[in-house]
């Protein structure tokens, strides 16, 4: 029987992330091990260990059931400064879509987004606002994945389900 159960580990890494960020003034390296939990446990998703290299989860049930799905994760401190970056996204690699939670200062989630695999392909594709070598290496913005994707899971709604959905946010 283990000592601690994964859900309170996990607590206490949120905990120790944002102390340790408001001591140091820099974030501790462990957003995405956090996605990867939030993101499987909040949408039922399966995660795959060890990651076989171009997905984390797959999916069980609903609009995600067998679906491969690539997870990124970002805490986002200051909502005022832009170019903040996701992870490197596979591009060669097998998936089918890429989620992306967004967390606060404290490391708790926000919301989930979630982009199918033509769509970003597409949007690394369109070199405009980006130079090459960050397109050709899978960067993408933060801003640039909520422009292209959609809302699937908020704090306060959870599971956003066939609702149309205004992805353009007021300037």
């Amino acid at each position: 029987m283990d000592l601690y159960s994964v859900d309170k580990l996990m607590a206490q890494t949120r905990k120790l992330a944002a102390e340790y960020r408001q001591a140091t003034g820099q974030p501790l390296p462990v957003t995405a091990e956090i996605a990867n939990y939030d993101v499987s446990r909040l949408l039922d998703l399966e995660l795959i260990q060890p990651p076989p290299g171009g997905y984390d989860a797959l999916g069980r049930s609903g609009p995600w059931r067998g679906k491969k799905i690539q997870i990124k994760g970002r805490a986002i401190f200051d909502e005022k400064k832009s170019g903040q970056r996701i992870g490197q996204v596979k591009q060669e690699q097998e998936w089918d879509s890429i989620m992306l939670l967004l967390m606060d200062e404290n490391y708790e989630p926000v919301e989930i987004y979630e982009a199918d695999r033509d769509a970003i392909l597409a949007a690394l594709e369109d070199k405009a606002g980006q130079s090459e070598k960050r397109s050709k290496r899978g960067a993408m913005s933060v801003n640039k994945f909520r422009n292209i994707s959609q809302l699937i899971w908020t704090r306060e709604e959870g599971i956003i389900e066939d609702e149309v959905w205004d992805n353009f946010r007021d300037a």
